[in-house]
This record gives C-alpha cells, structure tokens and sequence, in this order.
C-alpha cells in the first residue's frame, strides 16, 4: 500500500512541474497580420506662383501642342476645365453635353473636350475629359491669361502635398504616406469637392459645413441663409458692398469681418468674410454654409489625399500673415493691355476719390510698372493714402484715395 501511495505522490508531482513548467512557457499567439499599401511614390514636383487671393497657378501642356498653359490648381473644381478661347487657339475638338456646370454667378451647359492628356513637369495625365468654358474674365481679373483650372479629375488620383513656403507641389501615387509632424488631420466628406466643418463665431457661434475651396481667394464666403438663419452677427453690423467674380460673370457681395473662424485646431481672429446671395443654390443650403478659401488656406503647408479621404495642414511662415482688411469699392481689370477701373460703387473711397469707371490706371504713387497683381497689392493697404494716376478721355487726371479700412 506504501508502494501505491509513493507512486500517486510521485505522479501528482511530475503533474505539478509540467503545469509550470507550461506556465512559465512564453505565450504564441497566431501572427496579426496586416497587410499595408506600398508606400506612396513621389512622381514629380511641380513649381507654382501666387496671384491675388493665394490663387495657384501651375504651368502645364496639353496633348502634343507646344504652348505653356496656365492652370489654377482648385480643389473646388468639380472636373478639370481649359478655357474656351483657348480651344479655339489650340484647334480642341469640342462636344456639346447635356450636363451643366454651376458657380456663384450663373450655371451653363457645357462642351467637353474628350480623351485628351495633360503634361505636367515629369507626369502625363492621361484619359481626361476636358468641360469648357469661357475664363476671361478671370483672365482680365488677374492679370493672366488662365488656360483651365485643374479639379477633381486629376486630384482624385494622386496624393498632392502643397508647399506654400517653398513654392512648390509635390505629387505621390496613392498609397502610404508618411504625414509630417506638428500638424492635424482633417477628415472631410469627399465628393467631387471636399467638404469641411468649420466653426464660426461673433455674436453667436456656429458649426456648418463649407466647401474646402483652394481656387477661391479669398478667406470665407458665407451664404445670407446662414448669417440670417444663425443669427451670427449683430444686426447693425456694418457691411461694404463690393463684388466677386466667378463661373458665369460677376456677383454683387457684402464685405465685413467675423470675430473667429476655427479650422480643425486652428483659430483666426477677426477674419474678414463675404456674404453673398446665393441664388444659384451652389451652397444647397442647409446642406453647406458657403465655401472656405485659399486666403486662408494658404497659410498651411497641405497634403490633399483623395485615394484615403484625408487634408493634412500643417502651419507654415504664413500662419500669422496679417488678412486683408483694405476696401476701395471698385474693381480693377486687364482689358486689351491697358488696367482698367470699372464697377466704381457710389460712396466708396474710389467714387469720394473722384476715379470713374474707364478709368486707366497709369501708375500708383511712384509705381509706373504696368503690373496689375503689383497695383492690386497697394489697393489692400488698409488705410493708406494713394497718389493714382489715371488717363481719362485722353488726358492724365491725379486723384488721392484713402484706401479705407473695415476693421
């Protein structure tokens, strides 16, 4: 019997040391597998230049032509467009289509130039369909002939980080990409256009959705419905009438300055903003407040990926960039070479100045360069006192105006 107990004794000890021997064992769980996109690859870099407004202009080719095209880069640009004047120059085919194309001026049925490539430094685009449509008057309000403004249907393709400090674009094919640090993530609706809750505040604070618009410049466009319906600003808030203009000509607005916009983390102070009567339905209100622009935008070194529905911002050396508070109450075009006042509006600073449309701008205090974006940026010196020369009916007329403030 002593036998028998020695063996059950000696049995449950070997029992005991393989239970921890098995657990003092390292624990194999199955792999966690995780397979990652490859990262993304650069495929070129693309230099660019500012106008007026932070607008970006990109040099591009089309197809086997020979002539450099100017091309704004626009995130608010449903497609990809060449203008139709440019067509015309470059012999484009066009189709008349039944779909219509809309802006903050008008809407209008389009042409579409088919299956043709873009060439861009060190990357063809190929398989685009081209809408056309008529760009003089931006053409005239910039200072520069503008081919086509480039969209949705190059973006959606690409990982497009814009450097606003170094002047230059650099474009990756979807995939990983590596995000810089000191930044924030933004996760927009994507549809054709991004589509971004931003936060703004004055007499009451208010959360809405705005088109994330890089070819608007501009800091905010906000639709009447929304100021009315919000009740964001007091009512004896004082507006300046001036005027915009965009798809389908131009468009009467009110000017005025908002406490507080917030962009993800981000908060700007005392923001100058327009207002607008959107009789276009662009904004598809209550859907969408209005649009934020590339006055404001361009203050962030930002990656656009569309493959994985994500805008990176990172603040760059124009975070802190003073807005631009300036009013004139006139419009200023390049028309058959010569800079030209048109749309002078009565009790603005021009009209009191004494300047009237037709006007001909022949130099700003010492300034006789001739250059319409060098003029446009001594009109946004808010308060000072311009000497401008002008030639009316044929003879130069001097006028002082001070540019007034509306902060």
């Amino acid at each position: 019997m002593a036998g028998k107990e020695r063996f059950i004794h000696i049995t449950i000890a070997r029992l005991q040391l393989l239970i921890l021997t098995i657990a003092c064992l390292p624990v194999v769980l199955p792999a966690q597998e995780q397979i990652l996109p490859a990262p993304a690859q650069k495929l070129t870099t693309l230099p660019f230049y500012q106008i007026t407004g932070g607008i970006i202009i990109i040099h591009a080719l089309l197809d086997n032509y020979k002539d450099t095209l100017n091309f704004v880069l626009d995130t608010g640009s449903g497609g990809i467009s060449l203008d139709s004047s440019t067509t015309e120059y470059l012999g484009v085919k066009k189709e008349m289509s039944d779909k219509t194309v809309r802006g903050i001026a008008g809407m209008r049925t389009v042409e579409f130039a088919y299956n043709h490539t873009l060439k861009l430094k060190g990357l063809d685009v190929e398989r685009l369909d081209f809408h056309v449509n008529n760009y003089d008057l931006l053409s005239s309000t910039y200072g520069v002939k503008i081919d086509g403004i480039i969209g949705y249907s190059f973006l959606r393709r690409y990982i497009v980080a814009i450097d606003y400090d170094k002047l230059e674009i650099n474009v990756f094919a979807p995939g990983t990409y590596k995000y810089p640090r000191g930044g924030f993530m933004l996760r927009p609706r994507f549809g054709t256009i991004p589509i971004q809750n931003v936060m703004v505040k004055d007499e009451n604070a208010f959360d809405a959705r705005y088109y994330f618009d890089t070819g608007a410049g501009l800091c905010m466009l906000l639709c009447e419905e929304i100021v009315k319906d919000s009740a964001l600003l007091k009512r004896k808030r004082k507006f300046y009438t001036t005027q915009a203009e965009g798809l389908g000509g131009k468009k009467s607005m009110q000017l005025t300055v908002i406490k507080q916009v917030k962009l993800g983390p981000y908060k700007f102070r005392n923001v100058p903003v327009y207002v607008f009567d959107d009789e276009f339905n662009i904004t598809s209100y209550p859907m969408l407040g209005g649009l934020i622009g590339n006055d404001l935008l361009r203050r962030f070194n930002t990656v656009i990926n569309y493959p994985e529905r994500e805008i990176h911002l990172k603040p760059n050396t124009h975070y802190t960039d003073s807005f631009d508070y300036s009013y004139v109450g006139m419009s200023v075009y390049m028309i058959n070479g010569l800079i030209t006042i048109s749309d002078v509006i009565k009790d603005s600073p021009a009209d009191k100045a004494g300047l009237k449309d037709g006007d001909i701008i022949f130099g700003i205090d010492n300034n006789l360069s001739g250059n319409i974006q060098v003029y446009k940026a001594m009109l946004q010196s808010a308060g000072n006192k311009l000497k401008i020369i002008v030639i009316r009916n044929g003879e130069f007329v001097t006028v002082q105006m001070k540019v007034r403030s509306i902060y």
